[in-house]
């Protein structure tokens, strides 16, 4: 480019006439040259930004090539996949984990107002309408009345208390299978429209065949509190405690991963919009010193998890309705070694199960356990903002990390807050259901935390230098026109 320019200032100085030849009135229109000058000027500076993209270009020349390489071994194998998702794709897949969140929390309202077991069959087709005459409603009236719940705990209720109890559990389930379609046939028709990659089709397939499976794990629930011999003679009519954990866990994971796949792609788009500043943060999250920030976060992702599980334990078996305060329990901070693990519970003659099922069937240790991981999540949250904030991490890590940590650090504020009223006031309704959103909520922040401190694979990376180049070789494009252009406009003003 710079020769370009050399070239055109010779020509120019070629047509421009000596000054010894000149007539007084040219010479006295050459006392002010303001035009030319502001051309030379803005001549200087395209070659300043030449030199500079050209410097550039050739740092960046070998990495563009090693990702363009990486890049087309893997495109060549799966070449009738484009090589990035729609936007549309990140959307919907955003769109659908908001649903899942909100069927979670209405699954917990659902289990707080006892309407889980009102429907006695699962017909996962004809099963999507209520019951449209009298004749409906009796015949579902009946067979809640020979259901366990209705004998030993509502064996007051009529009809018109029925209907309520019925519609919750009847929206919940019809909200499930609108999940499932409207999750189903768009991946049927992203797939077959080729607008996902590869990989994003092989995620959609195991996010829709998780989905059937969570269909199944909901029904596999509620059978288990529809009969006698599943739970002990006497006791409070209710779903295995396991099977409800599952069911719960099997939700968070789907809503994970429709979460942190919307993510992805919105976030490679980010990218390619602004691979300048895309460069920027690869070269930020490559720093050593955000490693064991990156754990950290990782390891708290995983606290939060095992700590919602337990909660599911605690919904149950009904703990939250002893040892109302807090932090004691009782007359010390936990009860005492002979009811945490009481024999009552091991079902062995060796009592070889009695750690594992006081565990996870003792309501007094299911509780203890749930405050001491609650505890520790919160903890672990006060630690990771600190060491966000101290030393090289500060100086390294990016804002928008900054943020995440701050986020997860009110979320977790708000969520104890709420765990410790909801415990104080016997589980209410509403505190009981914002409190399972909250651990959800706080589940996102650090799934966010974590997709933000990921560096992108090669594949990501290689994509954006390609925009990075293209982007480049525009604007050198165009700086080139603009000098072609000035240079004429230099040669007319001379001649």
């Amino acid at each position: 480019m710079m020769a370009i320019f050399q070239i055109g200032l010779r020509r120019a100085g070629v047509h421009l006439p000596r000054a010894s030849a000149t007539f007084a009135p040219c010479l006295r229109r050459q006392v002010h040259p303001a035009a030319p000058s502001r051309v030379l000027q803005q001549l200087a500076r395209t070659a300043r930004f030449a030199r500079r993209s050209y410097a550039t270009d050739t740092t960046s020349g070998k990495v563009a090539s090693a990702a363009a390489e990486a890049s087309s071994g893997s495109s060549a194998k799966s070449s009738s996949f484009p090589e990035t998702n729609s936007r549309i794709v990140g959307y919907w897949l955003v769109g659908s984990a908001a649903s899942v969140f909100g069927i979670v929390v209405f699954g917990g309202l659902t289990r707080l107002t006892e309407s889980g077991l009102s429907i006695t069959e699962w017909r996962p087709v004809t099963g999507s309408l209520p019951p449209m005459s009298d004749a409906d409603w009796q015949s579902e009236f009946d067979k809640y009345r020979a259901s366990p719940e209705y004998k030993l705990i509502n064996p007051h209720m009529d009809l018109a208390e029925f209907k309520k109890i019925y519609f919750m559990e009847w929206f919940h389930r019809v909200w499930g299978r609108v999940i499932g379609l409207t999750f189903v046939v768009p991946t049927v028709y992203f797939i077959a429209r080729r607008r996902v990659t590869a990989r994003m089709a092989v995620n959609l397939c195991g996010i829709s065949a998780l989905i059937g499976f969570q269909g199944f794990i909901g029904w596999w629930m509620v059978k288990s509190g529809l009969k006698d011999d599943l739970f002990a003679p006497g006791s409070h009519p209710r779903v295995s405690q396991y099977r409800l954990t599952a069911h719960l866990a099997a939700a968070v994971v789907c809503y994970g991963w429709m979460l942190l796949s919307g993510l992805n792609v919105l976030r490679t788009h980010q990218f390619l919009r602004w691979p300048e500043d895309a460069r920027k943060t690869f070269h930020q999250l490559s720093d050593p010193a955000l490693k064991t920030l990156r754990r950290s976060v990782t390891g708290l992702t995983l606290l939060i998890f095992t700590t919602l599980l337990s909660g599911a334990l605690v919904a149950g078996l009904d703990a939250g309705l002893i040892y109302n305060e807090f932090p004691k329990m009782g007359v010390g901070y936990a009860p005492p070694k002979s009811e945490l693990f009481d024999p009552f519970y091991s079902r062995r003659e060796d009592r070889s199960d009695l750690w594992w099922r006081n565990m996870l069937e003792n309501p007094s240790l299911v509780q203890l356990d749930h405050r001491i991981l609650a505890v520790t999540t919160f903890t672990t949250v006060l630690a990771l903002f600190a060491y966000a904030r101290t030393g090289r991490v500060k100086a390294a890590i990016p804002r928008d990390v900054a943020k995440a940590t701050t986020g997860l650090l009110h979320l977790a504020l708000i969520q104890v807050t709420l765990g410790i009223t909801t415990l104080i006031y016997l589980v209410p309704i509403p505190l009981a259901a914002a409190h399972q959103a909250g651990a959800l909520a706080l589940l996102t922040g650090a799934l966010v935390a974590g997709h933000r401190l990921r560096l992108p694979g090669a594949r990501t990376q290689a994509l954006v230098e390609r925009a990075y180049q293209r982007n480049v070789s525009v604007i050198r494009a165009n700086m080139e026109a603009c000098s072609q252009r000035a240079l004429r406009n230099v040669a007319k003003k001379s001649a």
